[in-house]
């Protein structure tokens, strides 16, 4: 069977075991990736359950922990208040006026270590009672802002999955993605506020009633004490902490290779214990606000980690997928098929993740599936640039033409009361423009820094 047609396949079989089926993603996936060995001749028949497990564990070693401890930095900086001080503090910077601007901001500091749909439900009651404030104007707008701002950090910067995992595929220093990804996703969260604010004013969407808070309780959520809140530097510490000590290892790795502060640097400013400092700050800071002792903090770090392990399986799990593939050489016949048509490398990752995007929902399992099937070609044909901009392209296309397949849009679409074809107007439009800002950017960069 040809490498093609085990891909269509393969994907078929995703996109009907979740969408239609029901079925668990990990499970799907897992499911899936066996059918690829069986389908493809490239694989004997006894190494295909082998083939799976190992590269499902590969993907594992890579990227478990870090996910593990950015989920406990996630849920102590929603329990102690902390996400809702930053939030504040930026709106108490731009102004009210601004809200929107405050939004996108927010979203894209909140949402390095908070997923991003949890960073939506934690803002959106803050989003729509500012809009209540503001006399019902401008709702769309400031929804939108908070996807934008999340999904640009949740997409290219570490240590969400999906970043973590293509670095990791890709052999690409993790600080290299945060700095990249931090500098590209500002012009593309910055594209899709644009949109934002065109579509606010072309639907004229009033704030609606939606699950959670009432629009009466709205504003007793927005005017909690400040005295309930801790300090904005304490609220900060974990979010810049691991982005300070995995960037400083690559800086001085780059400019003092070989000396004893870069070797220190290498064990400080590995990305593992990074977080796992990070996530000891937030347990700190959870413990000093609720005046919990060490057994109190057991209870959210057990809940943190069994929410993480889920993520990992199934990011492990589309590492798998991704994985097996290439084992049936589907990546060396993309490869050869772009090389033959003149296709560049960046388009061929931005639209094989939309391609997987549209047909199983998962932004994170179209950036590993597609990690997999890059890797043998970054490593095989010298490319011109730094495989950074392959992870940004691909990013990119994993977030463009999102549909109703999409557990993120549904999250949307139910939270801030719209109807199914305002949100497909709304967010599927906001974040295609997003991802193909991001392409574009990634071109840039690919002219006028090639090697980073």
């Amino acid at each position: 069977m040809h490498p093609l047609l085990v891909l269509l396949l393969a994907t078929i079989a995703v996109f009907v075991l979740i969408i239609r089926l029901k079925i668990n993603a990990f499970v799907a996936l897992i499911l899936s990736a066996i059918l690829i060995g069986i389908l493809s001749p490239q694989i004997a028949l006894a190494d295909v359950i082998p083939e799976v497990t190992s590269r499902f564990g590969r993907v594992v070693g890579n990227i478990g922990v870090a996910i593990a401890m950015a989920a406990v930095i996630g849920h102590c900086l929603m329990e102690s208040g902390a996400a809702d001080k930053i939030t504040r503090q930026f709106i108490r910077w731009l102004g009210e006026k601004y809200s929107s601007a405050s939004m996108l901001v927010s979203g894209f500091v909140l949402s390095i270590p908070v997923f991003s749909d949890t960073v939506f439900y934690l803002l959106i009651p803050l989003a729509r009672a500012m809009t209540i404030r503001n006399g019902g104007r401008r709702y769309v707008l400031n929804v939108l802002s908070i996807g934008a701002g999340a999904l640009a950090t949740h997409i290219f910067v570490p240590p969400t999955p999906g970043p973590l995992a293509m670095a990791a595929t890709l052999n690409i220093d993790i600080g290299i993605v945060m700095i990249v990804g931090l500098i590209i996703g500002v012009p593309s969260a910055f594209a899709a506020w644009l949109y934002a604010i065109w579509i606010d004013r072309r639907l004229n969407i009033a704030v609606r009633e939606a699950p959670g808070a009432s629009i009466a309780e709205l504003e007793d959520i927005a005017k909690r004490p400040e005295a309930d809140l801790p300090s904005f530097s304490s609220s900060l510490l974990p979010i810049v902490l691991p982005v300070v000590l995995i960037t400083g290892n690559t800086v001085s790795n780059n400019l003092y290779p070989g000396s004893a502060f870069a070797q220190q640097m290498a064990f400080w400013g590995n990305a593992n214990l990074a977080l796992i400092l990070s996530a000891a700050c937030a347990l700190w800071g959870l413990a000093r606000q609720k005046g919990l002792g060490l057994r109190g903090l057991a209870g959210p770090a057990e809940k943190a980690i069994k929410d993480a392990g889920l993520i990992i399986l199934i990011t492990a799990g589309g590492g798998a997928f991704g994985g097996m593939l290439v084992a049936a050489g589907v990546g060396d016949v993309l490869s050869e098929g772009a090389t033959n048509a003149g296709v560049s490398y960046l388009i061929l990752g931005f639209g094989t993740a939309m391609l997987l995007r549209i047909a199983q929902g998962s932004a994170t399992v179209a950036m590993i599936t597609v990690a997999q099937i890059l890797a043998p070609i970054a490593a095989g044909a010298p490319l011109a640039y730094h495989p950074v901009y392959l992870l940004i392209a691909t990013g990119g296309g994993s977030i463009t033409a999102g549909w109703m397949n999409d557990s993120g849009f549904w999250v949307y679409r139910t939270m801030t009361g719209l109807t199914e074809m305002e949100a497909l107007q709304t967010k599927s439009a906001c974040l295609s423009v997003m991802g193909v800002t991001a392409l574009l950017c990634a071109w840039l960069g690919t002219v006028l820094f090639p090697m980073v």
